[in-house]
């Protein structure tokens, strides 16, 4: 199996094939900002370095939040479409940004529990729990940065922090892998963003220009 892992969550644009034997080609670009602008490019770019054709994969594997609501919306719909067009259709994977971050915490101390955090802003922390093996035990959530370090306390020493504001594309795409293998029906469930809040920015409702009183 060949798939293209795509992140689009934080600063980074990131692309890259990767199968079974290992990671084939990437593209990373650090914007900030205008995902939109070049996520395609990136795409194209590690695709040429991994010498493979759209009809070549697959799979598609996106980053789908905590994160950027403008860049994880990004990914998700490039991620979708690309599953649906160019008569791919294969599945598109969809992966959390804290998942990622736990999966790299798990290879570098592994058989550990895990409490994933990244800054939210305002005062919050999005978190999630895994076990030791990599189950699930606490739901992706926006709390305070009070309750996330309580929960810490509470979950002992033996936990690890695993924080960061994404992972490598690499892990997005070895976790894809995984979870293809493993249960390809629940696997292949069309990927939606992943939003634990609002978006900072609000609409100006009460905002209105001055009437000009016509004569």
């Amino acid at each position: 199996m060949r798939l293209l892992a795509i992140d689009t969550s934080a600063n980074l644009c990131a692309a890259c094939v990767y199968e079974a034997g290992g990671e084939r080609g990437r593209a990373v670009l650090d914007l900030g900002k205008g995902h939109a602008e070049h996520l395609m490019s990136v795409i194209d770019t590690a695709l040429k370095e991994a010498g493979t054709a759209y009809g070549d994969l697959d799979a598609i594997a996106v980053s789908v939040g905590p994160g950027s609501f403008t860049g994880v919306r990004v990914g998700v719909a490039a991620a979708r479409g690309l599953a649906l067009a160019l008569a791919l259709k294969v599945p598109a994977v969809g992966i959390t940004t804290l998942e990622a971050i736990a999966e790299e915490c798990c290879i570098a101390a592994p058989d550990r529990p895990i409490i994933a955090r990244m800054d939210a802003g305002r005062g919050q922390a999005y978190v999630a729990g895994f076990a030791a093996d990599g189950t699930p035990t606490l739901d992706p959530a926006a709390i305070s940065v009070d309750e996330a370090e309580a929960l810490l306390r509470e979950a002992g020493a033996d936990t690890l922090l695993a924080e960061g504001k994404t992972a490598d594309i690499g892990t997005y795409a070895r976790i894809a892998m995984k979870r293809l293998a493993d249960d390809a029906q629940t696997a292949s469930l069309p990927p939606r963003p992943l939003y634990l809040r609002d978006a900072d920015a609000k609409p100006q409702g009460a905002f209105a220009l001055p009437r000009k009183d016509v004569p």
